[in-house]
């Protein structure tokens, strides 16, 4: 491409409504553009980007054995309800009505639909196993997109389905769609860790996530200092170690008054952490409960949720909770109680410890497991950084912050039996299908690649990845030595299949040097005064120096540091 009559500009000063580093660079310079709250135009520079990606992973997908496919983005409502998704999803799907008052939905994810073509291929376990993919255009009413391409309501996702006749066949499957991942990330120059999930709306057996390493990153990641393990908070194991119990001391009631946090009891009374509950009531699936966790822990709202097999958990409204406590918000405990209560696992260790007393202002101190009833102990707090690792049991745990890219779930017959999709095996017998999904997000890949490669002067893409692979820029367009040998080199580089921009633009070579630096091509050649002497400049977008290059060994000089 030749700037000088092509698309494109950049913009010099940082963009006032991104409010991430890689919205903010992709917006300046040209890839994108916002639309409205969450939705994006793709620019040339950043389509080719886009495309890229796409193309990393499609081929990926394609040397495991997938077929690609294309779905609708429309489809009917009815086919949701079927699955019992309609309601789970609820909010966060675009829907519509066509002319005819038949309701239709903008496609959140396509289960059903790849479930439906599987359909007319399945019949006996000799059509099994088969692994079909598209790149589609997904619809999501995030209540607040932000951070970019990192939370948008319109995206382009590459997903995977996977059908096999029982769980051993779903695991070779998911393997090769594990190294499908590992394989596209690592080509993409992604710094990535894989992390076990909540498999949330989707269901089924097992849920991994792949989890760019970046400070922006909306996920909390927790590693192991030790060994390998790598989970998403939302489900990572706490083990509890358990406390030498101390001799009963007498309880008694402690008048706090205005004081419904945790922090004013620290600071007003001298009482430590550890020698304090918090109580919370939850309303799950229509019942309210008392969630009780150490005062310096937070509860798990998924853990919560998985324990109950819950449709909803949300914390109560404070109507109820002073309706249910006869007390002000913020003095709720488990002692004389009405609720069900639910305790975390460290509670079991605790002992003269303060807990609510349901009474406004006071609080109950010294109080033993035996003054109240647990209906049910569970491990249902967040894991914290220092805590005992739950696989190796040495190692202590560290968090990371990531960007989820990908993911892959191990679905298992849940949507073949709500769609009635099954095959007859040797016996003549008929069993549901098995089936896994794989998801990939290019556009986050996009954003979370320049997270992870960037500098003062702009994006930093990796080779694969970059719009093109090499900038000429003419120092002065009026010289005509210069033009010649910029068009000719514009023209060998084409013939030997590098992806070039000609910069033959009417502008300042420091302006030229700002945009190739700001849109981050890996090398850029320039044409100037030092064609004198029978030689260009050349430099690394990763690198300082500036090298000099003789003229007729640029081609030779640029395909080694491409192929590098």
């Amino acid at each position: 491409m030749k700037l000088k009559n092509s698309y494109f500009y950049t913009l010099r000063e940082n963009v006032k409504d991104e409010d991430s580093l890689s919205g903010n660079l992709l917006v300046r310079s040209g890839m994108i553009k916002k639309n409205s709250s969450g939705i994006y135009m793709y620019l040339p520079l950043g389509y080719r980007v886009l495309k890229k990606i796409e193309k990393i992973i499609r081929e990926e997908m394609d040397n495991s054995g997938a077929q690609e496919v294309l779905m609708p983005a429309l489809i009917p409502e009815e086919i949701y309800e079927q699955s019992g998704r309609r309601a789970l999803i609820g909010s966060s799907m675009f829907s519509l009505k066509d002319r005819f008052g038949k309701p239709f939905v903008l496609g959140p994810t396509h289960e059903e639909l790849f479930l439906m073509a599987a359909q007319s291929n399945v019949k006996s376990y000799k059509d099994l196993p088969f692994n079909i993919y598209q790149f589609q255009t997904k619809f999501r009413d995030e209540p607040r997109p932000r951070f970019g391409l990192i939370r948008v309501r319109e995206f382009i996702m590459k997903d995977a389905y996977s059908f096999d006749a029982d769980l051993d066949g779903l695991e070779v499957s998911y393997r090769k769609m594990d190294k499908a991942y590992r394989n596209s990330f690592d080509r993409m120059g992604l710094d990535y860790k894989v992390v076990r999930a909540d498999t949330g709306v989707m269901g089924g057996l097992l849920s991994e996530e792949f989890q760019a390493v970046t400070d922006i990153g909306e996920d909390t990641l927790v590693l192991c200092d030790h060994c390998d393990y790598a989970s998403n908070i939302e489900v990572a194991e706490c083990v509890e170690t358990p406390l030498e119990l101390e001799d009963p001391m007498t309880l008694e009631e402690l008048y706090t008054p205005n004081v419904g946090k945790i922090k004013d009891l620290v600071d007003n009374y001298n009482i430590p952490l550890e020698k304090m509950t918090k109580s919370m009531i939850y309303k799950i699936d229509g019942e309210f409960y008392l969630i009780m966790v150490r005062s310096d822990d937070e509860i798990n709202e998924v853990k919560l949720q998985k324990l109950f097999n819950a449709q909803s958990v949300v914390l109560a409204e404070n109507d109820d909770v002073v309706r249910l406590t006869n007390a002000k918000v913020g003095f709720a405990g488990p002692v004389n109680t009405t609720l069900k209560v639910i305790a975390d696992l460290r509670i079991k260790s605790m002992s003269n410890f303060l807990v609510g007393a349901n009474k406004s202002d006071y609080h109950l101190k010294n109080v033993k497991l035996s003054d109240f009833k647990v209906h049910t102990f569970a491990d249902i707090r967040n894991i914290k950084e220092g805590d005992v690792c739950p696989k190796c049991n040495e190692g202590r745990i560290t968090f990371s912050k990531g960007i989820e890219i990908g993911n892959i779930f191990k679905l298992g017959d849940k949507y073949a039996k709500a769609l009635g999709l099954n095959y007859l095996d040797k016996n003549n017998q008929l069993n549901p299908v098995i089936m896994g999904s794989y998801g990939i997000g290019p556009g986050r890949c996009m954003a979370a690649i320049v997270e992870q490669h960037h500098d003062d002067y702009g994006i930093v893409w990796p080779k694969e990845v970059a719009p093109y692979q090499v900038a000429i820029v003419v120092i002065n367009t009026k010289v005509e030595a210069q033009n010649d040998l910029a068009n000719s080199l514009y023209t060998q580089l084409q013939k030997a299949k590098v992806d070039v921009i000609l910069d033959d633009r009417d502008e300042r070579a420091g302006v030229k040097f700002n945009d190739m630096d700001l849109i981050g091509v890996p090398v850029r050649i320039t044409v100037g005064k030092t064609i004198e002497n029978g030689q260009v400049e050349v430099k690394l977008r990763n690198e300082k120096d500036v090298q000099l290059v003789n003229i007729d060994e640029v081609l030779d000089f640029v395909n080694s540091k491409l192929n590098d």
